[in-house]
C-alpha cells in the first residue's frame, strides 16, 4: 500500500510544511541490492582502549573491502594492519567528511567514567554520518563481564545506542552486538549485517553473539545447498521470506494451507521452490515437513512464520477465537519443533526462525491472544536454546509495523500512527523482516543462538 505522506513529504510544498510544522519526515531507506559493496560510503572505525575486539571487526572490515578510516589511535591502527586493513586517517576537526558508517569497539570499557570514550568519539562527528547511514557498537556481554563495574558499563551501552538510533534521524539504524568471550571469530555475519541495507528497518536492537564453530561461505550466496520450509508462504511477509532465502541460495519448500494452493503455486515458480499444502496445525505436520525436505537432502531451516488474528477485547472474545489463534501461533509452532528435534528432522547446524511479533513485547489493546501467542514464541526462543544440540540454533524476529494486506486494513488514524511512531517515521517492508531472518538462516550465523530482534524501526511501542 501507498504511504501517501511519504509521497507528500517528498514534494516541496510537503517539505515546506513539514519543516514548519516539525512533522515526522519519512526518507526513502537505502535497501539490500545485488552485486553491490555491503557498504556504499566511508566507515569509521573508533575504539576505546585496551579494547579487545579491534582485530575481528578490522578483519570483517577488511574482508567487505570497506574504505575506512580511523582517528588518532595508534592502537587501533596496528590491530587493523594484521588484518590487511589499510586505515586512512581522519581529523577529528574535519567537519566535512562523511561516513556511511561508524562502528566503535566499546569492549575496553571497563567502568562508567570510561563511558566518557563514548562521548569523545561520537559528539565531533554525529552530524557526518549520511542518510540511511550505520552506526554500530561492539561490547562485551555484561552477563560474562569480569567484574561487577565492567559489566555496568557494557550494560549502558545498551541505553546509548537506543538514544542514537532516536536521534541521529535521516534513517540511521544503530545497533549494538554484545560478545561472549571466545566468540570473536563468530562476528563476520552480524557485522555485515548491522553496516549493511539488509538492516534498514532495524534499529536499537541488542544482537548477542555466543562462541561456536566458525562456517566458512560464500557470502554471495550463503544459503547455497541449503534446504528450508517457511510456512505461511503464500503471501505477504511469508512470500518475501521466500524470495529472500532463494536469492541466497536456498531451496525453498513454500507451506501453507491448501486453500493457497494456487498462491503457494506462484510464489514457488518465480523462486524455483516446491509446495507443501499442509494443515501446519494437524498431528502429522512434523512427520510431512520432515518428508518433504527429506525429498531435497534434509532440512537445513525452518521459518515459523504462519500466523493469524482475531481481535476482539478480552471481555468479547469467543473461546474459539482465542483456542484459534493460540494454535496456529503457538502451539503448531511446539508441536513441529519438538517432532523434528526428536525425530532427527535437522540436518547438522540447523536453523530453527520463528516470527513473533512487537505485540508479544508491548501487547496491545484487542490482542490478548495475539499478544500471549508472540509472547510464548519468544519463550519457545528464549527456553529452546539453550538445550539444542548438533549445532542447531533457535532465533526469532519481532516485526512491528510491516506494510501488508493486513495492516491495509487498519483504520486511517491506528495505522497512520503505527507509520509514524518510530525512529524511520514509516512502516517497513516485508523484506525487511525477510532480511532479518535470512541473518539467522545463514550458515555463518552459528553464533547466533536465543536472540529475538524487533524489526520496527525502533517503534517506541515496547521500547
Amino acid at each position: 500500500m501507498t504511504d501517501q505522506y511519504q509521497t507528500f513529504a517528498k514534494s516541496p510544498i510537503g517539505k515546506f510544511v513539514i519543516k514548519n510544522l516539525g512533522l515526522p519526515a519519512p526518507i526513502n531507506l537505502d535497501r539490500f541490492e545485488s552485486a553491490t559493496p555491503v557498504v556504499k560510503g566511508a566507515v569509521l572505525f573508533g575504539a576505546a582502549p585496551a579494547s579487545t575486539l579491534s582485530g575481528s571487526i578490522a578483519q570483517v572490515l577488511a574482508n567487505i573491502h570497506a574504505n575506512s578510516y580511523t582517528g588518532n589511535n595508534a592502537e587501533l591502527q596496528q590491530a587493523a594492519a594484521k588484518t590487511g586493513l589499510n586505515l586512512g586517517a581522519f581529523n577529528q576537526g574535519d567537519k566535512e567528511s562523511k561516513f556511511k558508517a561508524v562502528i566503535f569497539d566499546a569492549s575496553g570499557i571497563q567502568n562508567s567514567e570510561q563511558l566518557n570514550e563514548l562521548y569523545q568519539f561520537f559528539n565531533p562527528i554525529a552530524r557526518q554520518i549520511q542518510t540511511s547511514g550505520r552506526v554500530v557498537i561492539v561490547g562485551i556481554t555484561p552477563e560474562t563481564a569480569k567484574t561487577v563495574k565492567q559489566a555496568i558499563a557494557q550494560r549502558a551501552l545498551e541505553g546509548f545506542v537506543k538514544s542514537v538510533g532516536k536521534e541521529f534521524k535521516k534513517g540511521i539504524a544503530a545497533q549494538l552486538v554484545y560478545v561472549d568471550e571466545g566468540a570473536e571469530a563468530n562476528l563476520e555475519s552480524t557485522v555485515r549485517f548491522a553496516l549493511s541495507p539488509r538492516s534498514a528497518y532495524v534499529s536499537g536492537q541488542v544482537i548477542r553473539v555466543s562462541k561456536a564453530d566458525v562456517a566458512d561461505v560464500d557470502w554471495a550466496k550463503p544459503l547455497a545447498g541449503k534446504t528450508a520450509v517457511v510456512t505461511g508462504a503464500s503471501r505477504g511477509i511469508g512470500e518475501a521470506i521466500a524470495h529472500v532465502l532463494a536469492r541466497d541460495g536456498a531451496h525453498v519448500i513454500c507451506l501453507d494451507v491448501p486453500q493457497q494452493q494456487a498462491d503457494l503455486e506462484r510464489v514457488a515458480g518465480e523462486i524455483g521452490g516446491s509446495v507443501l499444502a499442509i494443515d501446519i496445525t494437524a498431528n502429522d505436520a512434523g512427520e510431512k515437513i520432515k518428508a518433504a525436505a527429506a525429498a531435497q537432502s534434509g532440512l537445513d531451516i525452518i521459518v515459523h512464520n504462519a500466523g493469524i488474528t482475531r481481535d476482539k477485547t478480552l471481555a468479547n472474545m469467543k473461546p474459539e477465537l482465542w483456542d484459534l489463534v493460540i494454535n496456529i501461533n503457538l502451539s503448531a509452532i511446539e508441536r513441529v519443533n519438538d517432532y523434528l528435534l526428536e525425530n532427527a528432522g535437522f540436518n547438522k547446524n540447523g536453523r530453527i526462525v520463528c516470527v513473533s511479533s512487537i505485540s508479544g513485547i508491548a501487547g496491545n489493546l484487542g490482542q490478548t491472544n495475539y499478544a500471549a501467542s508472540k509472547a510464548g514464541v519468544i519463550g519457545l526462543v528464549k527456553f529452546t536454546a539453550p538445550i539444542l544440540k548438533n549445532g542447531v540454533t533457535i532465533n526469532a524476529v519481532a516485526p512491528g509495523f510491516i506494510e501488508t494486506q493486513m495492516t491495509a486494513a487498519i483504520p486511517f488514524a491506528i495505522r497512520e500512527a503505527g507509520r509514524r511512531m518510530n525512529s524511520m517515521s514509516q512502516g517497513g517492508l516485508p523484506v525487511d523482516v525477510a532480511e532479518t531472518i535470512a541473518l539467522f538462516a545463514s550458515s555463518a550465523s552459528t553464533g547466533l543462538n536465543g536472540n529475538v530482534v524487533r524489526v520496527c524501526g525502533q517503534s517506541l511501542l515496547g521500547a
